[in-house]
């Protein structure tokens, strides 16, 4: 049988004794793969990693390492939120390398978004390979493929293993939820006593907010961006609109503007709010936002975020625009 095949009658993993059973059966079934090697995890703090990570702990333990890189393009409290989740309560096998200082100066300067996503994707297989090689004894690399990853390329996934690491590291594959479908990781790692505001978190692209501070990216505007982003999801999540958004961001573009504060004229950046729901990424539609909701977001905003002066609502469904903005 197709290993890369999931079987026809496999039922949709919707319930905890569902997630339960199959919890246990790849606890086993991890077991017996690894046996007493050591097994290297790229952890992003994603649905997909967070849930593959807390799965080996409960079948290896230790034995499995965890590499979270943080490339200082996070949202706000992400990398924090790792640690404390897989260090302090799972008690992982956790390395932690916050690369912040590296991704913002090889980027310095670079506007062009194709060229900013290669440069982090570059660098951050480098920081992975670095840590990797710095490790004794590692025989296998876990990846949170899922089932999706693995339709998209007809069966055939091109493991594009979070390093692409070299040719000459050969590691056997550990793959635990490649069968499964995004909701039912969801529910697996609810099962294994994720927090929610992990299992459900947005999707979120590898370059972070690399994509969302549009133009060549300065520290400030970058932190800018990410305390106004803090707040948007703050304030959808205090309204109920959490559950009922697919995704939701905040966009700091390169452009000033003139405002007032405190009686003076001052120059600031807008944010610009994106709130789409899609069923399939392939095309998506405007989230209607209560106007008295987004009052209150641009009142926070603009009076507690340093350097923005104006909030804006996308209004552009794909197609025309793409669900990113860059």
């Amino acid at each position: 049988m197709d290993s890369n095949k999931r079987p026809e009658n496999m039922e949709r993993i919707t319930t905890k004794e569902l997630a339960d059973a199959f919890i246990a059966e790849q606890v086993e079934a991890v077991r017996k793969q690894v046996g007493d090697k050591k097994v290297l995890l790229a952890l992003s703090g994603g649905v997909d990693s967070s849930v593959v990570a807390a799965l080996l702990i409960k079948a290896i333990g230790k034995q499995l390492v965890c590499v979270h890189v943080n490339h200082g393009l996070m949202r706000k409290g992400e990398s924090e939120q790792v640690i404390e989740v897989f260090k302090g309560q799972l008690d992982a096998n956790l390395i932690y390398v916050d690369a912040t200082d590296r991704f913002l100066d090889l980027l310095a300067g670079v506007s062009e978004p194709e060229k900013k996503r290669k440069i982090i994707g570059g660098e951050f297989i480098k920081v992975f390979d670095e840590e990797a090689s710095k490790l004794e004894g590692i025989s296998f690399l876990a990846q949170g493929t899922i089932y999706p990853d693995i339709l998209e390329s007809d069966g055939v996934k091109a493991h594009h293993n979070v390093g692409g690491l070299p040719e000459d590291m050969q590691f056997e594959l550990v793959e635990p939820v490649k069968l499964l479908f995004k909701d039912e990781v969801r529910v697996v790692g609810s099962a294994l006593g994720l927090p929610d505001t992990m299992v459900y978190r947005q999707p979120f692209p590898g370059p972070g907010l690399g994509v969302r501070c549009t133009g060549a990216i300065t520290r400030d505007r970058l932190h800018a961006l990410r305390e106004a982003d803090a707040i948007l999801r703050e304030e959808f999540d205090k309204n109920g609109l959490a559950g009922k958004v697919w995704q939701y961001f905040i966009v700091v573009p390169d452009m000033k503007s003139v405002g007032v504060k405190d009686g003076k004229r001052y120059e600031g950046w807008s944010a610009i709010i994106r709130a789409v729901n899609t069923t399939d990424a392939m095309s998506a539609t405007i989230e209607e936002i209560p106007y008295a909701l987004l009052h209150k977001i641009t009142a926070r905003i603009t009076s507690e975020v340093d350097g923005i002066n104006r909030v804006l609502y996308d209004l552009t469904p794909k197609p025309v625009g793409t669900i990113e903005f860059e």
